[in-house]
């Protein structure tokens, strides 16, 4: 019998450590090389919080879905539809994502899986560890 209760929680364990990327998710930061290689000065370092943000709220969003299908877009506040939604295949190998060619399957872009959590993507592109993207979960 215990032995059986050691089963039960050690698979539990595995099960709530393992997250799936399927589901939609909100661009909140984007970090290119060129960002992180220049240092501010001081006077854009006083500057910089002056500096507002745009009048209308924009989202980038990107859907994952179960069987290695998604969809990026751009949504604006207000309105329900996305624009500029653009399909695309993927597929997980390990810790790397890989977006595929829609019709041949081949890889185009390969990148890493920094961080994956209930709430969190983290990734940059193979090759290019300075180029950084993070995610939301948003549903």
């Amino acid at each position: 019998m215990r032995y059986f209760i050691i089963m039960i929680f050690a698979n539990l364990a595995i099960i709530a450590n393992g997250q799936s990327i399927v589901g939609t998710w909100q661009l909140t930061e984007e970090k290119p090389c060129v960002e992180q290689q220049i240092e501010l000065s001081e006077t854009e370092k006083e500057l910089l919080p002056s500096f507002g943000s745009s009048t209308s709220a924009v989202a980038k969003m990107i859907r994952f879905e179960p069987k290695g299908k998604g969809e990026e877009g751009i949504f604006t506040a207000g309105k329900k539809k996305g624009a500029d939604k653009e399909p695309f295949r993927y597929q997980l190998s390990g810790d790397e994502l890989q977006f595929l060619d829609k019709k041949s399957g081949i890889i185009k872009e390969r990148f890493i899986i920094d961080e994956l959590t209930s709430v969190t993507l983290r990734f940059h592109k193979v090759g290019r560890d300075c180029e950084m993207r993070t995610l939301r979960r948003v549903e």
